[in-house]
């Protein structure tokens, strides 16, 4: 399935294109204090590695804009410096060389400074992201709506908007953050029928996990599926490596992004399952994210329906017998002991990983789909057909053949 991107205006930020001309990026937020450099750094790199194509971090103090010039000179993905209050630090954070600014309208109100940022910005060639918060709205806006809502979020975005297109600076996107998720989605829409930027997508303040999760999803998610957002963050209440992984493999499960993270999917389990399905997939994740292979891997608790159910993974394992069945695109390669269930997975994992899918398939054991067969045929002998196919079909023909006597 494919999304239509909403058509934006396209701006670079370093060497990451945003707009709907490019792929949906992925951002997060450094933790530390960016005047120590090299722990900024660390994070900054191990962000990098799970999966972020841009990172935020603070400039909240003349040590921590002296220490960007170092950070950006070293990072391996574009910086983007937060600012908040005080409108100096935003002009020595773009003389330290970052290639962005965040500036939230809430606690930078002074036009002249806004002006003065953006005349900088436009020199510097950089972007200037305006972040709308629910949380730090301007007071006046509160005043005039009543509350946080879709409506005052969106005029606050277009009062700042107005500001810089004053000066002729339009290399602009936006967000409209929100912790309620039906508010943040009313939002986002409402901004995207007045404007033509690209849109910064996120939920704020979501919290921990699972809760912050779920409600990131939620909100990304739902309008990601309309078209509309170009670079992602998860704002969750954890390490944000953490935020980093789950969104890319939010784009990557969504088809926004080329998957180059594990996707394994498992059977919820049931009575028929031969094996602890929640054990054998938690074992399996662990190996194979391990290994950091980028590929779609099955656990199945049994082999009764599991190879069929799962045939679009590229490999998996069904439990049946004390046996584990290994397949490929739900072709049974190989029958090895239910101990060593997780060690084949990894093991045709690497494989398959360096030969490819067919080449994988020629190399099937001969009898293994044999061996699959007797055991899926035994096991449905004693634990009987649960979905009453043969009956229910039978059913279904008889229903579909009466014919309707006339009245």
């Amino acid at each position: 399935m494919t999304y239509s991107r909403r058509k934006t205006r396209q701006l670079v930020l370093g060497n990451v294109g945003i707009g709907s001309n490019s792929e949906v990026s992925v951002q997060s937020m450094t933790t530390t204090k960016t005047r120590n450099t090299d722990k900024t750094l660390e994070q900054i790199y191990a962000l990098a590695a799970n999966g972020a194509d841009i990172v935020r971090v603070t400039c909240n103090e003349i040590e921590a804009a002296e220490s960007l010039v170092k950070i950006c000179t070293r990072s391996p993905v574009p910086i983007v410096a937060d600012i908040h209050f005080q409108y100096k630090l935003a002009l020595a954070a773009i003389e330290a060389g970052v290639q962005g600014l965040r500036l939230n309208p809430g606690n930078i109100r002074n036009e002249d400074q806004i002006k003065q940022i953006a005349k900088e910005c436009l020199s510097a060639d950089i972007p200037i992201r305006i972040g709308v918060n629910a949380g730090s709205l301007d007071k006046d806006l509160l005043e005039k709506f009543g509350d946080a809502t879709p409506e005052a979020l969106v005029e606050s975005a277009l009062n700042e908007v107005k500001y810089l297109e004053e000066v002729n600076f339009f290399n602009i996107k936006i967000s409209v953050k929100h912790s309620n998720v039906p508010l943040m989605i009313d939002s986002y829409r409402l901004l995207a029928e007045k404007v033509d930027y690209p849109l910064h997508l996120g939920v704020t303040e979501a919290g921990p996990l699972p809760g912050g999760l779920i409600k990131s999803t939620a909100g990304i998610a739902t309008l990601l599926s309309e078209g509309i957002g170009d670079t992602i963050r998860m704002s969750l209440t954890t390490d944000p490596i953490e935020e980093a992984k789950h969104g890319r493999q939010l784009l990557e499960y969504l088809g926004l992004r080329e998957r180059k993270s594990l996707d394994l999917i498992a059977c919820p389990s049931c009575g028929r399952a031969e094996v602890d399905v929640i054990k054998v997939a938690s074992e399996a994740q662990a190996a194979l994210e391990n290994e950091g292979l980028s590929i779609q891997v099955a656990v199945m608790g049994c082999v009764v329906n599991g190879p069929g159910e799962a045939r679009s993974a590229d490999i998996g394992i069904a439990a049946g017998k004390k046996r584990g069945h290994l397949f490929i695109k739900g072709e049974v390669v190989k029958v090895v002991d239910e101990k060593d269930m997780v060690s084949a997975l990894l093991e045709e994992g690497r494989l398959l990983a360096e030969e490819g899918i067919e080449a994988r398939l020629a190399a099937a054991d001969k009898d293994a789909a044999l061996l699959a067969q007797q055991d899926a045929e035994e096991l449905m002998g004693i634990q009987g057909d649960i979905n009453n196919f043969e009956e229910r079909t039978k059913s279904v023909i008889e229903i579909t053949s009466n014919q309707d006597k006339p009245k």
